[in-house]
């Protein structure tokens, strides 16, 4: 297989994984009410079905991403993929809520598998110097996905019900894992991110013939993928309790057994030989403000929209299709700003793209806060637009700087890593939204909670200042005896 039909196969299945997560979380919320009627499921039973998914992918999102780093980013992306379709037509012949929400927590774990996996790849087959563009059309399929997904999941609720919802995602997830299961990665490549996982699952005093046969597992840190994951699981879902329940004692417990175990993590790291964490991640100077900036985005974005929704169908009295259009504007910018960012990020350097980014993005959302019945639709359309500009550029531009700083052995890591920026951010967005617009009206809550949103995505542009002018390349990976290989011959 050439190395060109090679990238095009790899990045045909990162787009179509991509887009298919974000295309299964769109939909949901519109069938969900149908759901609970068929069903006959009480309100916190449905919620349910958003929550587990949730919960379950926070918690696994960095030790797939390692599983992907040791036996192969090809082989856990396969399994992600198909495992995704799978559960997807489970729940679309599910017989009661108790189904669903079981195969949703597979769901969760196969999704965990494919999200840090669609990073890995590209940065297998991909030279550093070539990822900005995989990455942005990756970004960009994200956005249509979140455009589409609202409207086509309401036209299949209205005509086939909400189980064809859930085959919607089945096909192309099929197509997603065979697209994967066709590559074979080149040599160097293979020899890269094999060398890569060996040099991380070798302790330091280890021998040339000790690391010429690791042990299966070795180096993957199952405690501290277990405290990783209870924090970030804990931080979750107590996050997804504030829209419902506010401050309430519960939360604030939730939020203490977060900072217990995220506390026992970082004391374990420094400790164990094999820390879930590659030092080398962690070293490097762009991931810390990388990742800031793709937390605060994320948290801007999301609790801006959940307000702004509820402002539009609860004061403008707009139906849920009437508001997908007026939001139609972020969509489009954000599948057309994702790939002119990669040819900015080339011209002007990550931190200018990204600084323009988060500008654009936080200029949208205080321009949301001022929001009023009588507001012209073309300032509504004028705020999504930047909102949408903003976060595409510094999505794709963001992401690409995470995962090429990260050795190719530790990609998945680094991909796993992101996606938890991604998953943690709007949940943040969201409870922090609804708690500053607590007891407030509709019309006047957006206000006080878009101003503080504002404030947060200035603070993301703040640590974008921190990224390089110019994109680095990546130290290579140390190289001791080869282990696992990335794809099977």
């Amino acid at each position: 297989m050439t190395p060109a039909r090679t990238r095009r196969l790899t990045l045909v299945g990162s787009v179509l994984g991509a887009a298919v997560v974000a295309l299964d979380g769109t939909v949901l919320t519109v069938a969900q009410p149908s759901l609970r009627r068929d069903l006959d499921a009480s309100l916190a039973a449905v919620q349910w079905t958003s929550t587990a998914y949730l919960v379950t992918v926070a918690a696994l999102l960095v030790f797939a991403g390692r599983l992907g780093d040791r036996f192969g980013h090809r082989r856990v992306f396969a399994i992600g993929a198909i495992g995704f379709g799978a559960t997807s037509a489970g729940i679309g012949f599910a017989p009661g809520i108790g189904w669903v929400i079981g195969l949703r927590v597979l769901q969760g774990v196969a999704g965990a598998l494919l999200q840090p996996a669609t990073l890995g790849l590209l940065r297998a087959v991909y030279p550093a110097e070539l990822l900005a563009r995989p990455i942005a059309w990756r970004t960009s399929a994200i956005g249509l996905s979140a455009a589409t997904g609202p409207l086509v999941g309401g036209a299949l609720t209205a005509q086939l019900g909400w189980r064809s919802v859930f085959f919607l995602t089945v096909v192309p997830a099929a197509v997603a894992g065979a697209s994967a299961l066709l590559v074979r990665l080149p040599p160097s490549a293979e020899k890269t991110a094999a060398e890569g996982a060996a040099a991380e699952g070798a302790a330091s005093t280890a021998t040339a013939a000790t690391a010429a046969a690791p042990t299966p597992g070795a180096g993957l840190d199952l405690p501290g993928a277990g405290l990783l994951g209870g924090a970030l699981a804990a931080l979750v879902f107590t996050l997804a309790e504030v829209p419902e329940h506010g401050l309430s004692p519960a939360v604030w417990l939730g939020l203490a057994a977060a900072t217990a175990l995220g506390t026992a993590f970082l004391r374990h790291e420094r400790r164990t030989r094999h820390p879930l964490l590659p030092p080398a991640v962690l070293r490097a100077p762009t991931v810390a403000p990388a990742l800031g900036v793709l937390l605060t985005a994320s948290a801007a974005l999301s609790g801006t929209l959940f307000l702004v929704t509820y402002f539009l169908q609860d004061v403008l009295a707009l139906d849920p299709l009437a508001c997908a259009l007026r939001a139609l504007p972020l969509a489009l910018a954000m599948v057309v700003a994702a790939p002119a960012s990669a040819a900015l990020s080339r011209r002007h350097g990550p931190r200018r793209t990204v600084v323009a980014g988060m500008s654009s993005l936080t200029l949208g959302t205080l321009l949301s806060s001022g929001f009023r019945p009588d507001t012209p639709v073309l300032v509504t359309g004028a705020a999504f637009l930047l909102l949408g500009a903003g976060f595409g550029a510094v999505m794709a531009t963001a992401t690409t700087a995470v995962v090429r700083a990260a050795p190719p052995g530790a990609a998945g890591v680094a991909g796993g890593l992101q996606q938890t920026a991604m998953n943690i951010g709007p949940a943040l967005g969201v409870a922090a939204a609804t708690t500053l617009a607590a007891g407030r009206p509709p019309a006047e809550s957006l206000t006080p909670a878009l101003v503080a949103l504002a404030a947060a995505a200035a603070i993301g542009t703040l640590l974008a200042t921190r990224l390089p002018t110019a994109h680095r390349s990546t130290a290579p990976a140390p190289a001791p005896a080869p282990a696992l290989r990335d794809a099977e011959h």
